[in-house]
């Protein structure tokens, strides 16, 4: 799904080889300043490298619609966005953005039970917690149905027993519908319990000029 050939950014990236399959959950794990998030920005062109290419279904991801690529390959990111406006507002603005219908009430609250996040659809976004505000983020994208989905740190606001419901509910989500998610965690137990792949950054940094396949 996506190959990284000879990329380098700063100091931070120096990849000779990369490659990422499709239907996988792959955890980027690493400790903090060790690239993760800077490569996982670049799988939807929010940054770009200095040298190298990065494919996406055997095409240059430069040589992608940047809006297109981003309703294919969505992100969430550590720091949840919240949107002016209610809860169903909040979960719905990402299916407007993709091009997506609707959906109707009762699909929203079976998705909110599924993230344990118990608010009700006309309540003001605004009003919920860090946590809850990661979870409405989460059912956001999960919405898109998208192809890909880029994940940063997730569910760091998240007690234990939330976390482990909401990365339950999202591993089923991913295999059910054979998409593909790539997630930065600083978590080992989240790496070893969910992912089918772990990409340890320090390696493939310490490995420059080699192939990691």
């Amino acid at each position: 799904m996506f190959l990284i050939r000879n990329l380098k950014y700063k100091d931070i990236l120096d990849i000779k080889k990369l490659t990422i399959e499709s239907g996988n959950i792959i955890c980027l794990f690493g400790a903090s300043g060790s690239g993760k998030s800077t490569l996982l920005k670049m799988f939807n062109v929010m940054l770009t490298p200095d040298e190298g290419e990065i494919n996406y279904k055997d095409t240059a991801i430069t040589a992608l619609d940047p809006v297109q690529l981003r309703k294919e390959v969505v992100m969430l990111g550590q720091d949840p966005i919240v949107f002016e406006g209610t809860v169903r507002d909040n979960l719905l603005i990402g299916l407007r953005f993709s091009g997506k219908n609707e959906v109707e009430d009762q699909q929203l609250i079976s998705l909110m039970k599924k993230l344990h996040l118990n608010k009700e659809l006309e309540e003001d976004a605004s009003n919920l917690s860090g946590g809850e505000q990661q979870r409405l983020a989460f059912g956001r994208v999960v919405l898109m149905d998208a192809t890909v989905y880029l994940m940063d740190e997730p569910t760091s606001a998240l007690d234990q027993d939330t976390e482990t419901a909401v990365m339950d509910y999202f591993t089923e989500f991913i295999k059910k519908n054979e998409k593909t998610a790539i997630m930065v965690t600083h978590s080992k137990e989240i790496a070893d319990r969910y992912s089918d792949r772990m990409i340890y950054m320090d390696e493939i940094l310490t490995k420059a000029g080699e192939s990691y396949e």
